[in-house]
Formats: structure tokens, sequence, C-alpha cells
């Protein structure tokens, strides 16, 4: 049986910024103060369906995907690391946020790749890993790793996660997966509601400690730091 509570470290918008807002009222969950939002008007009538999955995260880019803590290890402790991270001089990165497919569901990904943002993701794998319980057969098994090439499997059995360092892709999830019939219609409508925020750039300038209490239980920002340049 998988472990809780659960830990992750994210990227998450300032609360109530103009991406927050675009992003949690999507998900119809605002992962800061842990309430349930109200759809805007105009998105397709099966919306809440389509937006199950990402709902239970938030709005959100993973740098340090969902870990159990190990034994003897603390919130308070993980938190205190989350700080330290923070702290350390390194370039904040800034990227050109679009909306996209990525794997069959739709996310804010960067338009172009950003070397800083890998190194930062590369970076926060190692820094918290130390705080990680191991993979149990459960949480191996959930991953599917038959479909995962080689390089990912031998990631997620030394770092938890299959999609870090070379296959890192940065996202901020939008929607679950969708048939290949409906993307194209999904993400020309989401790319609509984007461009009405004015975003062009972003920076990537803090990270999140979310927490999930148990498996029925959404994640909720229980801190964030701004990072250092």
């Amino acid at each position: 049986m998988a472990n809780y509570p659960r830990y992750a470290i994210y990227y998450t918008s300032a609360p109530d910024s103009a991406l927050d807002q675009f992003g949690a009222s999507l998900l119809g969950y605002d992962a800061h103060g842990g309430e349930d939002l109200p759809f805007p008007d105009g998105l397709p009538s099966d919306w809440r369906d389509l937006t199950h999955d990402p709902r239970k995260y938030g709005f959100h880019a993973t740098l340090k995907a969902p870990i159990a803590l190990g034994d003897g290890k603390a919130e308070t402790r993980l938190a205190a690391a989350c700080e330290l991270f923070a702290d350390l001089a390194r370039p904040v990165p800034v990227i050109r946020p679009i909306v996209n497919s990525i794997s069959g569901f739709i996310a804010i990904v960067p338009a172009e790749p950003s070397a800083d943002l890998d190194m930062l993701a590369a970076e926060a794998t190692k820094a918290f890993d130390p705080f990680r319980a191991p993979l149990n057969a459960e949480d191996r098994a959930r991953r599917n790793p038959a479909a995962l090439t080689p390089r990912q499997r031998d990631y997620l059995d030394r770092w938890g996660y299959p999609y870090v360092f070379e296959e890192f892709r940065f996202h901020m999830t939008l929607t679950g997966r969708l048939p290949t019939e409906r993307r194209e219609q999904v993400v020309a409508m989401l790319r609509e509601r984007f461009a009405t925020t004015g975003i062009e750039t972003l920076a990537i300038d803090a990270i999140a400690l979310c927490r999930q209490d148990d498996a029925s239980s959404r994640f909720r920002v229980i801190g964030r730091w701004q990072l250092h340049d």
C-alpha cells in the first residue's frame, strides 16, 4: 500500500497572479487555499471530467515528483531543506510559455528549451532525494515500467521517477490525457484563453512544498520560497 502523506516540490505561480488564476480556474481547484473554484464560462460540457486527474495535484510544474518520507525524515526538515535550496544562488530560468499538447494532455510548456530550467530540475531531483522513502511495489507498478525505456526504468529505480535529467520536460498541466480527435480543438481553445492573460514571459522564480494527506486528498501548497539569482 502507498505511504502517506506524500510530498512534492513544485513550481507554482504566485497566489492570485494572472497565471495562477488562469490555471487554478481551469482545474477548478486552488492549491494555495485548498478550495474548489467555479469553472469559467464557455468550457466544454465534460470539462470536469477532462480535468479530473490534474485537479488532484493543483496547477503546478513538477521539480521533484511526489514522495513519501523515508524513516527518520520529517516535514519540518524537508521544509528547511526547501528554504536552503531556494537561498542558493543560481540563474532564475525565464521561459516563453505557450499552450501545447504533451504526451496526449494539454499543458503550458516552454516555447524553447531552457538550460537554466533543466539545471534547476536536475538540482531539485538530487537535493531532495535523501528525504524519499524507497519505492514500494505498488508505487513502482503504478509507473507501468514495462512501457518505459530502459533509461527511464533506471531513473525510476534510482530516483523514484522516470522523467528526470534528460527525460525532464517542464509542463504545467491543464487537462488529463485527451483522445486524439479532441486535442487540436482543446489546444486552440486554451491558447485563445491564455492569450487574454497577456503573459509573454515567465520566470520560474519559486519552489513550493506541497502535501497530499492521503489517497483521497488533493495536494496543497504548505510552503513557498522565492529563488535567488
